[in-house]
């Protein structure tokens, strides 16, 4: 058994899977199973939003030990399905670790939605969720500039590699700031419907239930870091539609 590689293929499919969303429990879980697979009794593994860390012993008592540090977190269920499958696939087969890596980098490669259907999805939810709330079909319409604008600008802010708490604060002053525009000008009524419509998208509603999960499920550690991190990014969508209504007002008056 090569244990330095069964480490790092375990490691590297808990990556992906919390790298795209998935709960705690389930990166623990399925990195467990793998080790279950290929006939460890047991690899300690602790995972934190940030970063896993993962050892496992050989016949004679040598310790293997491997951390990986998580850089970039999304949400992509997709991914996370493919990537559970191929756990259960691991653990079916058994396959060879060159195999395994093969997978993931399929995975890795799978097209994704193309940038304008990203801008439309987010248009669309901001439109929908403005009705929702109770705007006119005429916020929902201007609503739809408000989505695209904040998916333009966090494209932008990713280029220049600013951290999501600068991201969400830049994005929503926008959102809000065409907003309040578009009744300025007469063409929507309720500003604050389109605000709250379009902030949608922003909400972390999977971090949220992920954090409730892990917290129930005994791992504070992680449930609190998601906490803050959700708290953080409340805190950034507040200052970004605060600031964007202190400027206007101080424009535009009343």
């Amino acid at each position: 058994m090569n244990y330095d590689a069964l480490v790092n293929m375990t490691a590297t499919v808990g990556t992906m899977l919390l790298e795209n969303g998935a709960e705690i429990y389930r990166v623990e879980e399925s990195m467990n199973r793998i080790f279950n697979a290929y006939g460890l009794e047991r690899g300690d593994v602790f995972a934190i939003p940030s970063c896993i860390i993962v050892t496992v012993s050989d016949s004679e008592g040598h310790s293997y030990t491997k951390l990986t540090r998580v850089e970039s977190k999304g949400t992509n269920l997709y991914k996370v399905e493919r990537f559970n499958d191929l756990c259960r696939s691991i653990c079916r087969d058994t396959p060879d670790f060159e195999k395994v890596f093969e997978d993931i980098k399929k995975i890795n490669e799978e097209p994704q939605y193309n940038f304008l259907m990203q801008v439309l999805s987010r248009s669309l939810i901001a439109s929908a969720f403005t009705l929702f709330f109770g705007g006119t079909v005429a916020d929902a319409m201007c609503a739809l500039v408000c989505g695209a604008a904040i998916k333009l600008t966090s494209h932008n802010m990713e280029r220049f590699q600013a951290n999501n708490f600068f991201t969400n604060i830049v994005a929503s002053a926008v959102a809000s700031a065409f907003a309040i525009l578009f009744v300025h000008i007469g063409w929507a009524a309720n500003v604050d419907k389109m605000i709250i419509g379009t902030f949608m998208n922003l909400v972390p509603g999977v971090a949220i239930t992920n954090l409730m999960r892990d917290m129930i499920a005994g791992d504070l550690m992680a449930g609190i870091a998601k906490l803050t991190e959700s708290l953080l990014v409340a805190t950034a969508i507040a200052l970004g539609a605060g600031i964007a209504l202190s400027i206007s007002r101080m424009i535009l008056g009343g």
